[in-house]
């Protein structure tokens, strides 16, 4: 016979092991099923490797062009790339070790294997039971449960005609366990994974090409923020092709290097590599979970689910990347959160998309909240808009990093903030307090009354929102 759970969760991703913890906090008997890692992608193949990886890029590029200019001499820098690798991976060990602690703490059933869902069956009448075919090789392990969360993730997406191999054409995934540094990459895709990448192999060295099908980079967000992203990055020696669609049939691997060919304004141009890098998005990971035996609904390869994550079996949520939406890990917790919640009765306002804060962790980073200058126009509003240099805060010229601006867009009606958009150095670090400014719906001048430590970065979030009414002072 199979054990009773009152909520199990398919996937110990952030997602799932944040929904784990908060069905635990309340009392529910919880357990969560995992063919791989707890963690999931962004612990182990995402945000923290691809961040760790990020870091030692930026240490390797002050340290051998930046440097000098503090005063301090760093004659023959040179890059252990083994190292870089072995500080990544005892970064994720550690953040493992410490997602492990908290499901005994919860007292988390943790089975690991490969969970799929039955339909109706002598386990119960209801279908979502899950047969989980255990990694360790021992029989098959059968939850019965009241509740189910799916929150199976999403994988690297890639293009007809660029199949990933992960040696010469590489996804994230791949790219993350490289053993050493090509020469060159070509970078398929300039979305906020393939700024990323790019600017990460370029501090470290390597000569990176970005074709863009769109017009511009990172096209979901503000205008402003694409046009100076790729003015710093093509200032550092990044090479952009923008409004190109890549001809995949013309994909030729060759020892040493990859070449494809893309057309731009109705000319083919051509472009070679020693690897390349496809960062085309994400797709859910919907198959082999036993969605057939099920009502749920799949559309454009995603769940469907309601407001309160429910799928149409309405035992049965689903959260994460696998409905799509804002595929960011802490979208996932708090979609995870607020399944839970709902299952235990709990009442909560829906999530408001538009007031979770968006992160390039590039270098220039930028970041975002709410909707762009474009949109708001889109929707009717009658606009304001506040612009604040980072070369005007002191902090940032001590730093020595002042590139870049904070801009607060709001409602010239209502005062609100519609949207902020920043680039430069650690504004994903800076957003929160425009988060937490939509949150609590401040205008700018409620912002602007906020006493900004000097010198800090964030005196541009004061500055800024002086400036939506004409007001800033250092300017």
């Amino acid at each position: 016979m199979g054990r009773e759970y009152d909520v199990v969760i398919l996937g110990g991703g952030t997602g799932g092991y944040v929904a784990a913890i908060r069905a635990a906090q309340l009392g529910l008997k919880t357990a969560l099923v995992e063919k791989e890692l707890l963690g999931g992608t962004c612990l182990h193949k995402g945000c923290i490797p691809s961040k760790a990886l990020l870091k030692s890029a930026e240490v390797f590029d002050v340290a051998k062009n930046q440097a000098a200019s503090f005063g301090v001499n760093t004659d023959n820098v040179t890059l252990d790339f083994s190292r870089v690798q072995a500080r990544k991976e005892a970064i994720v060990s550690q953040l493992h070790q410490g997602v492990t602690g908290l499901m005994k703490k919860g007292k988390i059933d943790v089975f690991e294997g490969l969970g799929r869902m039955l339909g109706p069956s002598i386990f119960s009448p209801m279908p979502g039971t899950i047969s989980v075919e255990m990694t360790n090789g021992e029989d098959n392990e059968m939850l019965i449960l009241k509740n189910l969360i799916i929150a199976t993730g999403s994988r690297p997406r890639t293009l007809p005609g660029l199949e990933i191999d992960e040696v010469d054409v590489l996804s994230s995934d791949g790219a993350l366990s490289m053993e050493a540094l090509p020469k060159s990459m070509l970078i398929v895709g300039g979305g906020v994974i393939g700024i990323e990448w790019a600017s990460m192999l370029h501090d470290f060295g390597v000569e990176v090409t970005v074709v863009e099908y769109a017009d511009r980079i990172i096209p979901t967000e503000d205008d402003d923020i694409s046009k100076e992203m790729k003015k710093l990055l093509t200032k550092k020696g990044i090479t952009f092709a923008t409004g190109a669609k890549v001809l995949p049939e013309t994909l030729v691997k060759e020892e040493g290097s990859v070449t494809i060919s893309a057309e731009i304004n109705g000319e083919v141009k051509q472009f070679t590599a020693e690897k390349m890098l496809v960062s085309v998005g994400r797709q859910a990971n919907v198959e082999g979970i036993g969605i057939d035996n099920t009502e749920i609904e799949v559309e454009n390869g995603f769940i469907k689910a309601r407001k309160t994550f429910q799928t149409k079996e309405s035992h049965i949520y689903a959260i994460g990347d696998v409905i799509g939406g804002l595929q960011l890990a802490h979208v996932a917790s708090h979609e995870g959160i607020a399944a839970v919640e709902h299952i235990a009765g709990l009442k909560n306002d829906p999530i408001d998309y538009t007031k979770i804060s968006r992160c390039i962790y590039s270098s220039p980073e930028a970041s975002s909240v709410g909707i762009t200058e474009k949109q708001a126009k889109e929707q009717g509003f009658d606009v304001k808009i506040g612009k604040f240099p980072f070369m005007a805060i002191g902090k940032a010229l001590v730093n020595g990093n002042s590139d870049g601006f904070v801009k607060i867009i709001s409602d010239k009606k209502t005062d609100d903030i519609l949207g902020v958009h920043m680039i430069g150095s650690h504004v994903t670090d800076l957003i929160s307090e425009a988060g937490l400014a939509m949150v609590l719906d401040a205008t700018p001048w409620e912002v602007a009354s906020t006493i900004h430590p000097h010198p800090s970065l964030s005196e541009v979030m004061g500055e800024a929102a002086l400036a939506v009414d004409g007001k800033a002072i250092h300017m």
